[in-house]
């Protein structure tokens, strides 16, 4: 199911100026939502809840910048193909743990992602700040509310019921393996001590993959969008495959932001990210030290669990 963007208004970079356009462009206007007045819109704040530019992995003055870098080190270092492959494995099957949806969210007010330069809060509250700032925008779109909602409960893979995994198994940027490592992805030069860096198998453009083959044909660097996609799917849920998409990608930062791997992109891939990254926009920019009352907003995401997963999910 591919759902199409209608008319969305985009707003530049300054997040000032608003203009109104057909299509949604892919580069560097961010989109924002579907009406036209300034008091009803989400405005993206222009630094994190530090002070500092989001995303910035090369100011000096981040208190959480060298333990970011080092985080980079080594997930650049042992995120392998055969890491991968084992861990899809191992994780695929399912058995860690039956839980409904909300269940698992609560779960994440034990998470906190060392990978993040912007925010140093329970993940639960992450979840819940993206999900309404979406929704204030996009309204009817109730299953991209649920998608902001849901995108993040992967990181349950730190905890010690899912195995306790290592953060840089579960949290950060996420690329192809089984490719050559492009150089979008942040920290390049920590991919020369992987493995797999000097493998003539895997070390060209396409490596084990063929041009426009499909990202759903990928092997991901394993993290928690790969497992929560995993979930989703095999748990049969309803999501539309933009929803789908934006659960596996949202941390796929080399592609969304930076343009690299378009080449192993196929046409539904386009559709997708499309919606990717409009998503993107809340789920960086939404960080903020105010919280949201979850209890409060329970039941109105309740309501989308039960339309569009089944009461209890397989872990």
């Amino acid at each position: 199911m591919i759902i199409p963007v209608e008319n969305p208004v985009f707003v530049h970079e300054d997040f000032r100026t608003q203009k109104k356009t057909e299509e949604l462009q892919l580069d560097n206007i961010i989109p924002t939502s579907k009406t036209s007045s300034d008091d009803d819109v989400f405005l993206a704040p222009e630094v994190n809840a530090f002070g500092h530019q989001f995303r910035d992995y090369a100011d000096a003055n981040n208190e959480r910048q060298k333990s970011v870098e080092e985080f980079y080190k080594t997930q650049h270092t042992n995120q392998t193909l055969d890491f991968v492959k084992k861990m899809r494995h191992e994780y695929g099957k399912l058995d860690k743990m039956v839980m409904n949806i909300w269940e698992c969210c609560e779960l994440l007010n034990e998470v906190v992602d060392e990978s993040d330069p912007d925010l140093d809060e329970p993940q639960i509250q992450h979840l819940l700040q993206s999900a309404e700032a979406i929704r204030k925008d996009y309204p009817n779109e109730d299953w991209l509310h649920l998608t902001a909602l849901i995108h993040d409960l992967g990181k349950v893979l730190t905890l010690p019921q899912f195995g306790g995994l290592p953060q840089w198994a579960v949290v950060g940027d996420t690329f192809p393996v089984g490719c050559a490592f492009d150089e979008s992805n942040i920290h390049h030069k920590y991919f020369m001590e992987n493995p797999d860096f000097n493998n003539p198998n895997y070390n060209t453009k396409t490596g084990i993959y063929s041009e426009g083959c499909g990202l759903e044909n990928i092997f991901m660097s394993w993290g928690h969008d790969d497992y929560m996609y995993l979930v989703a799917k095999e748990n049969g849920c309803t999501l539309p495959s933009a929803g789908l998409f934006i659960i596996r990608y949202h941390s796929f930062y080399p592609l969304h932001k930076a343009g690299g791997y378009t080449h192993l992109m196929n046409e539904e891939d386009k559709d997708n990210l499309k919606w990717l990254q409009i998503f993107n926009k809340y789920d960086l920019y939404s960080k903020s030290k105010v919280q949201v009352d979850a209890e409060k907003v329970k039941p109105y995401y309740m309501s989308l669990i039960k339309k569009y997963f089944p009461e209890k999910l397989r872990w």
